[in-house]
């Protein structure tokens, strides 16, 4: 299901205090953005205990439970874990990826809070999770039913909030400062393939980990952990943040003409943090138009032309992430800039010869 409308993280306690104590509510988002916390917490900012249902792992008659004789009439008795005196939280995550029979066995839960002759106690709520078809994750389609009845939300991931968490919940400094610096870097879009990609929950097992091995982290160990974890564009820039970390060199040195672009094989990832860097500065610097560029800012902007040329020598496919266009094919450069930086480069590169 897709929405014209989606929120922030932040707004979600606040919808869900007047949403979901008078109807069950579903949150749609991609995977790994923390739709499970948002709904633990609601939960224990409410005093209710928060019981998860995981679609997936559930049979219908893990839901319905399984019949009894009483009084020479057959009665089926709900888990445990459902059938409960006080009110709470009812999380069904994962619920659009249930099979369609067991999503028929949540109906009388979701429409009626009831199952068999079991009716949920006063105060008690429920919530629904899932991630959407364009994730490319496991999910199927409710049925029409079910989704009249439910009030729909979803959700966005948001760097900002993310940050203001983890400032709070321990985060490790470098998973922070990286992501203060390219919070675009927080989530990418689940690949096709199977290989890992980055979401909120993958950066905050990263850090759980650099926390686990601590000062003491070798490289090979730090490669090994965050190529198992994020989007390999990703894990290759966060090696080489943390290689400036340590050895305390930066772009900043590089536009300044104290150092040079690292140029051995070894530093690749380093490289390609660097020019990353330098892609986003110049975003910040270059206005839209040349007209807005002050003397200086033109001046920078030449200075930038030949830094490009001395990328280029070390490594083509770098040079161009620098100028390349967004995921949407959009530029994300000026166009004056790139159109002076395209007639300059033959000068550039007979004045370095």
């Amino acid at each position: 299901m897709q929405s014209a409308v989606a929120v922030s993280p932040s707004q979600v306690p606040e919808l869900l205090l007047g949403l979901a104590t008078v109807r069950p509510v579903f949150l749609w988002g991609a995977p790994g953005i923390g739709k499970s916390s948002l709904v633990r917490e609601f939960a224990e900012s409410l005093g209710l205990e928060c019981v998860s249902l995981l679609g997936t792992q559930l049979a219908p008659e893990d839901l319905i439970g399984v019949p009894q004789i009483r009084d020479g009439r057959s009665v089926f008795c709900p888990p445990e874990m459902i059938a409960r005196d006080e009110p709470y939280c009812l999380f069904l995550d994962e619920l659009n990826a249930a099979s369609p029979d067991v999503q028929k066995a949540f109906y009388s839960l979701i429409l009626d809070r009831r199952i068999g002759g079991y009716e949920l106690p006063a105060g008690s709520i429920v919530i629904g999770a899932g991630n959407r078809a364009t994730d490319n994750a496991l999910a199927r389609p409710l049925a029409s039913a079910l989704v009249n009845r439910l009030a729909h939300v979803h959700l966005e991931a948001s760097a900002t909030d993310w940050l203001r968490w983890a400032a709070g919940a321990g985060i490790h400094p470098w998973v922070t400062d990286y992501l203060t610096d390219r919070p675009h870097h927080l989530w990418s879009k689940a690949p096709k393939t199977e290989e890992p990609f980055s979401t909120p929950r993958s950066w905050h097992m990263l850090s759980d980990a650099l926390h686990s091995f601590g000062p003491a982290l070798d490289e090979p160990t730090l490669t090994v952990l965050v190529h198992g974890m994020l989007t390999p564009a990703h894990a290759a820039a966060f090696r080489g943040y943390v290689k400036i970390v340590r050895s305390d060199f930066g772009i900043e040195a590089i536009v300044k003409g104290r150092a040079s672009w690292p140029g051995r094989l070894q530093d690749r990832d380093l490289l390609y943090y660097l020019a990353e860097s330098f892609r986003g500065r110049l975003v910040k610097e270059l206005p839209a138009s040349k007209e807005q560029a002050s003397p200086s800012v033109r001046q920078n902007a030449y200075r930038a032309q030949a830094l490009l040329v001395q990328l280029a020598e070390i490594s083509v496919e770098v040079a161009q992430t620098v100028i390349a266009d967004d995921e949407d094919g959009n530029p994300v450069l000026p166009g004056w800039f790139l159109v002076e930086a395209a007639r300059a480069m033959p000068r550039l590169v007979e004045a370095r010869r």
